[in-house]
């Protein structure tokens, strides 16, 4: 699995060079080889270091680790959703059961934070879910009845107190939660990418190309050499199905956004001086968008059923395009040239929204599609993940083994078609909120 990602993400960008990045140069042996750096396998990483002072762990990414989805995402970290991919959440018990996870997963970022003294732009500014139009207002009240009747804090905005607070009219209702955290995604992974244990090696740059079981042992190949491990767990999330993990269960989905230079003091104080805010869109496939505590705008307003490896400089542009109308129509009265940075990423779905967390046999276990909530639950799960591989049980485990399971999947083509076309129904309806 080799994956060549863009050079122009935001975030990353603004962080400094690592150095002393290590390739794999050897054949190895090993008691625990994790597949992927993102939050999940740090988390596995750091968890497992714990538990096994005396172990040989070996942590491999096919790129720089977290530099994949764990620094492409918006920064959302959350505790409530509307929409996760194509589905709504309607079913009380099954959202109370998905609100657990995420509850589990702000917890577990919170703990490596204040361990880690980590500086990562946190903000528990709360988030908006917000429509451009008005006649989404029953969508709304369904959602707001949904969250109180599990005690989430939320409040109904109409359009003149949405301008004041966002500092554009463009939307015309939203649902505000308490409960939501901005932070700054690259920062966060970084942090965990520095404090990895000594106990534990690191290799990036170094993809995996294939696997199998053998003699009692997981062989992995890679270009040159091969690791033999004990036991595996494969944490690569969006490109699981890459793997050959699960992959009737989960498909990636590919998204690009883009973001501005800092507005200068004159455009920051033409849209009202507002604080740093998030908003999620009420329809499937609309924008998230976000003012970061530098007063750049983050707009994410494509996803895509496609080669999840690769984008090229061409495509990425094309998708640019709808980011600048997405500016455009929420700050009209911006520059239309303020875009610096542009990215592409992945993140991974399930049929029916759930995660994977699961133990396929006593020597490979695998974590992953979180359904662009990765943050928290790719930390949560990590942790947890590397319990359960240790064959050790806990609360937090009984909690995510309550969550409904990943639905099976058709074959391709039918799977092809199938995800095409709700791709093409949902940008429809969401077609005002790009």
């Amino acid at each position: 699995m080799t994956v060549i990602n863009d050079n122009g993400c935001g975030w990353l960008n603004n962080l400094p060079k690592r150095n002393k990045i290590k390739q794999l140069e050897s054949s190895l042996l090993c008691d625990y080889l994790i597949i992927g750096a993102g939050y999940t396998g740090l988390s596995v990483a750091r968890q497992l270091s714990q538990l096994h002072k005396n172990k040989k762990i070996i942590l491999v990414d096919a790129q720089l680790a977290g530099e994949g989805a764990s620094s492409r995402n918006s920064g959302y970290l959350v505790d409530t959703t509307l929409n996760d991919g194509f589905t709504s959440n309607k079913d009380i018990n099954n959202y109370k059961k998905k609100v657990q996870i995420y509850e589990q997963g702000i917890k577990a970022v919170k703990k490596f934070i204040k361990e880690f003294q980590v500086d990562c732009d946190w903000n528990e500014s709360g988030k908006y879910f917000a429509s451009s139009r008005l006649e989404d207002e029953k969508r709304v009240s369904s959602f707001i009845n949904l969250l109180s009747s599990l005690n989430f804090k939320n409040k109904l905005f109409f359009e003149k107190d949405l301008t004041n607070r966002l500092g554009t009219n463009f939307y015309k209702i939203a649902v505000y939660t308490e409960g939501g955290i901005l932070l700054n995604p690259a920062k966060l992974v970084r942090a965990m990418i520095d404090t990895i244990p000594l106990n534990v090696d690191l290799f990036e740059n170094s993809p995996l190309l294939s696997w199998k079981k053998y003699n009692g042992k997981i062989v992995c190949n890679f270009k040159l050499h091969n690791i033999q491990t004990e036991k595996i767990i494969f944490c690569t999330n969006g490109f699981l199905s890459s793997l050959g993990v699960k992959k009737n269960y989960n498909f990636p989905i590919c998204l690009t956004a883009s973001m501005t230079r800092p507005l200068t003091k004159d455009e920051f104080s033409s849209i009202g001086k507002p604080n740093e805010w998030g908003v999620l869109p009420i329809r499937p496939m609309g924008a998230t968008v976000r003012l970061t505590k530098d007063n750049r705008i983050l707009i994410r307003n494509t996803a895509e059923f496609r080669n999840p490896n690769f984008m090229n400089k061409n495509e990425l542009k094309k998708r640019i395009k709808y980011h600048e109308i997405g500016i455009q129509k929420r700050f009209p009265n911006l520059p239309n040239n303020i875009i610096n940075s542009s990215w592409s990423g992945i993140v991974c779905r399930s049929r029916n929204s759930s995660q994977i967390f699961e133990k396929i046999d006593n020597q490979i276990y695998v974590a992953g599609c979180y359904n662009g909530s990765g943050i928290g639950v790719g930390t949560f799960f990590g942790e947890q993940i590397a319990l359960m591989a240790s064959n050790q049980q806990s609360e937090e485990i009984k909690i995510i083994e309550e969550r409904i399971k990943p639905n099976w999947l058709p074959p391709y083509p039918f799977l092809n078609i199938g995800i095409k076309s709700r791709l093409f129904y949902e940008r429809f309806i969401a077609r005002s909120e790009i």
